[in-house]
């Protein structure tokens, strides 16, 4: 009896972090409907806006009510969405139009268009220097964009086809995911001064970073997800995730990362110290592949929509039924 209360006594300290930190749950979902595919979601955490990339538009949501506050139109095959706060600006990278709208977030008017390289995927805005980084998935390139005058000053030329990006202090870091690499571009010279294979993990998509402790969490293909010294690229620890991984997510205040897959899954993990621990595999739904996360409320928000299995899209893939595009809510409050 007492071996049994001293296994039992154990079990309970070594769970006892897991439970501390809450377990992710489904709260509620936003329906969006309409049609087409989607693709990364971004939040404004001081504006209380989450803007959710679809089709030919930006939805904006109110966190505070978790409500459709309006929608930013003719972005046509639109990628990502970039915030500028102090600039009041936001800036969508339009894949089939080649193209990078500048938007006035206090109406959600466009204020003008740029040319970038071919289908510009992956935005980020850099505020250190004040400008915009599109990242042209076909043209393996990344095109450079002053915010405030929207004018183009550089083009980076790519060696592959790049994923999602995080910037700190003068780098920026930005997933090859053709390549298995990620590399490092120096901000003020607008050149690639690094690239950092990443084996064990192939196919690189979404990327995480906890600037404090020079960390990049990367999330793999092969269903790993890696945490690099943000410093020399090397690989630090490794955890396992679920199939089809498209974004990761770091929340600073709890040292979880989070990997969205397509498999219907979630993984968060827990950083400590030098090592990467699955605290919960979180069920979504098929799809929910894009997230973001709230700084503020830790939550997290994940897009998805219903599938005809016996239907295919123009790549082989389930169809997406029509009007059934919705934001999927988790939180760990109790």
């Amino acid at each position: 009896m007492r071996k049994l209360l001293a296994v039992s006594f154990m079990l309970f300290v070594t769970s006892l972090p897991i439970s501390a930190a809450g377990q992710y749950k489904y709260v509620k979902e936003i329906p969006m409907g309409g049609e087409g595919g989607w693709d990364y979601l971004s939040v404004d955490a001081k504006a209380r806006h989450l803007y959710v990339t679809h089709a030919d538009k930006v939805v904006v949501v109110d966190l505070n009510s978790d409500t459709i506050a309006g929608e930013i139109a003719d972005t046509p095959g639109v990628h990502g969405f970039a915030i500028a706060p102090e600039l009041g600006r936001g800036f969508s990278s339009n894949g089939k139009e080649n193209k990078v709208s500048i938007v006035d977030l206090k109406t959600n008017g466009t204020i003008g268009k740029v040319e970038t390289g071919e289908v510009p995927d992956a935005i980020l805005y850099e505020p250190k220097r004040g400008e915009i980084y599109a990242f042209n998935g076909k043209g393996q390139s990344a095109t450079v964009i002053d915010a405030k005058s929207g004018k183009v000053v550089a083009t980076i030329p790519l060696e592959g086809k790049p994923e999602f990006a995080q910037s700190q202090d003068d780098r920026l870091f930005c997933n090859i995911e053709d390549k298995n690499q990620a590399i490092a571009i120096d901000t003020k010279t607008h050149r690639v001064i690094a690239k950092w294979r990443l084996a064990p993990g192939e196919e690189p998509t979404g990327l995480a970073i906890d600037p404090a402790h020079h960390r990049l969490f990367v999330g793999c293909h092969n269903k790993l997800l890696l945490m690099l010294d943000s410093t020399t690229g090397k690989v630090i620890a490794t955890a396992p995730i679920g199939g089809g991984v498209d974004a990761c997510a770091f929340d600073d205040a709890a040292q979880l990362v989070f990997a969205s897959c397509g498999d219907g899954t979630t993984t968060i993990a827990k950083v400590e110290n030098d090592k990467l621990n699955v605290v919960q595999t979180l069920p979504t739904e098929r799809g929910a592949r894009t997230m973001a996360l709230d700084p503020v409320t830790h939550r997290v928000y994940l897009a998805t929509a219903k599938f005809d299995e016996n239907a295919k899209d123009e790549r082989g893939r389930p169809k997406i039924i029509d009007g059934t595009f919705r934001v999927l809510i988790y939180s760990s409050e109790r």
